[in-house]
């Protein structure tokens, strides 16, 4: 598993130099590959592991904590920013940790979060604060650029059905206020404004990561009675909720295309199965490693600098998305 995902990530490594430029965080540095984590005290705070890809991120941390030989304490919040806030106000007062690991519930209070910490760095996690609130070498995210999310899938489905020049859409969004959401969401508006499509969408609504929500939506957009052509998920939950749907109510997943992102197992078979027609994947392997490595150096004072990804403005230590369909599904599983 960890060759294919290489291979695939390889695959698109210059498209992530170019997109490092495009945040205006520079180009990727070098890799110095696993960073010892010897003596390093994690506190990690996360909402929970409900949602597939934050449980899968949350594996990926504590695996690559084990065998860097850091130590990882996990507490969850809910979806309490004051919980949030109090937790890890006592985590940095315990004297315990030297650097947080934090899955903001509210990308608005990164801020916040940073008083609380005291004197701790913190690598931001799966929602990503405004690069206004993070600090070279001392608050970072640890992520994937999630514009490329929302362009890979406008891209392919544009691609898929013969780069029409007017296209009918739905977007089932994720959790709103989410980084994820809103990048994804805008860079398949973007896509299709800089490539001269007239994308009509017809509806769009937060379905909040889940696949009943994501039903429950297109229920309600069937009331319409409007046309599409696609359904743009922020993640593969949802986009199998729409593809429930769309069998339930009669329609053609070969003809009615349905996008996600993450690559879960889930996603890959339905893929597979000929229904999902695309996803992005997001790689909580990397995200989890490149995470505990930021946190290693960090800890010690040190620079993200030599770490893979990191980019010049030591902001952000970046892991690429690769896009995912019939022609390299099984290079995921």
């Amino acid at each position: 598993m960890k060759s294919k995902i290489k291979k695939l990530l390889c695959m698109t490594m210059i498209g992530v130099l170019a997109v490092a430029s495009m945040v205006g965080c520079g180009s990727a540095s070098s890799s110095t590959g696993n960073v010892s984590g010897k003596g390093t005290n994690i506190y990690f705070s996360i909402p929970d592991v409900d949602d597939t890809f934050r449980a899968a991120l949350s594996d990926a941390i504590n695996e690559a904590a084990a065998e860097s030989g850091a130590t990882v304490t996990t507490e969850y919040c809910g979806n309490s920013t004051d919980e949030q806030l109090h937790m890890i106000e006592a985590a940095a007062a315990s004297g315990k940790y030297n650097v947080i690991i934090c899955r903001i519930v509210d990308i608005s209070t990164a801020l916040q979060m940073e008083i609380a910490a005291g004197d701790l760095p913190i690598v931001f996690v799966n929602n990503e604060p405004s690069s206004e609130y993070l600090k070279a070498d001392k608050y970072i995210y640890a992520g994937s650029f999630e514009q490329d999310a929302g362009r890979f899938q406008a891209e392919y489905v544009w691609n898929k059905l013969g780069n029409p020049s007017s296209m009918n859409i739905v977007i089932l969004e994720g959790e709103k206020g989410h980084a994820g959401a809103i990048g994804r969401t805008n860079a398949i508006k973007y896509f299709y404004r800089d490539n001269g499509v007239d994308a009509n969408i017809v509806f769009m609504d937060h379905a909040n990561w889940s696949d009943t929500e994501a039903y429950e939506k297109l229920d309600v957009f069937k009331l319409t009675n409007q046309s599409f052509d696609a359904i743009f998920c922020n993640n593969d939950t949802m986009a199998l909720g729409a593809v429930k749907w769309l069998k339930d109510n009669g329609y053609d997943p070969s003809k009615y295309l349905v996008a996600g992102v993450d690559a879960t197992a889930d996603g890959c078979a339905s893929i597979k199965a000929g229904d999902m027609y695309m996803t992005v994947l997001q790689d909580a392997q990397g995200q989890g490693v490149a995470a505990v490595n930021a946190c290693a150096v960090l800890s010690k004072g040190q620079s993200i600098s030599s770490i893979e990804g990191a980019t010049d403005d030591l902001k952000y230590v970046l892991v690429p998305f690769v896009p995912v369909d019939a022609s390299n599904v099984s290079e995921v599983q």
